[in-house]
């Protein structure tokens, strides 16, 4: 098990970032014997939409863009969303295409999100870049791999989300990363 401390000397940019943020050290943990992944979020100090997210390893801030209302410090719950999905596809198309040794050189991927009312079924488009002498069955595998990554299977399965209640002072402050998403990749990258 990792310290906050232990884990703040290997990455001083967590380190920064958390400091930047006016978090101490000590919130920011990588356990492997506590309870599922999780990120703590609390208000920012500026502005009325603004959100403090932290990790296991990082610290951001999440806002609306400031014809909305926000300081547009940061991107938004639907950008997030977004940069979850295609970042968690590229991962996924690298790990694939480095575990075969194929010679994909560089990948690029936006994703767009529309849901044109609250009760309408949300659609992302993601779109895909390849650079490397890759043949077109490797460039048809990667992106079939690209539909099978954890957060693309998340979103089209859909989920079951509990709302809990806390008490002041019951929430700890921290988040745990145990890199279950890694170990999800690896597993989409298997089959």
């Amino acid at each position: 098990m990792s310290t906050a401390s232990d884990v703040l000397k290997k990455n001083p940019l967590s380190q920064r970032t958390a400091m930047t943020a006016g978090m101490s050290k000590a919130e920011t943990l990588v356990m492997a014997d506590v309870g599922p992944d999780s990120v703590y979020m609390r208000e920012g100090k500026y502005g009325a939409y603004q959100v403090v997210v932290r990790s296991a390893s990082a610290t951001l801030i999440v806002d609306e863009p400031f014809g909305a209302g926000g300081l547009g410090s940061g991107p938004t719950p639907f950008d997030l969303l977004s940069a979850a999905l295609g970042s968690c596809a590229l991962m996924t198309m690298r790990r694939y295409a480095t575990d075969r040794e194929w010679p994909l050189e560089h990948v690029v991927v936006r994703v767009s999100h529309d849901r044109p009312a609250l009760a309408s079924r949300d659609r992302f488009l993601m779109e895909v870049q390849m650079v490397g002498t890759l043949t077109a069955l490797q460039l048809d595998a990667l992106v079939d791999v690209a539909t099978r990554c954890p957060l693309h299977v998340t979103l089209a399965r859909g989920s079951n989300i509990e709302t809990r209640l806390i008490q002041p002072g019951e929430l700890p402050d921290r988040a745990i990363g145990k890199t279950a998403h890694m170990r999800a990749m690896k597993e989409a990258c298997e089959h």
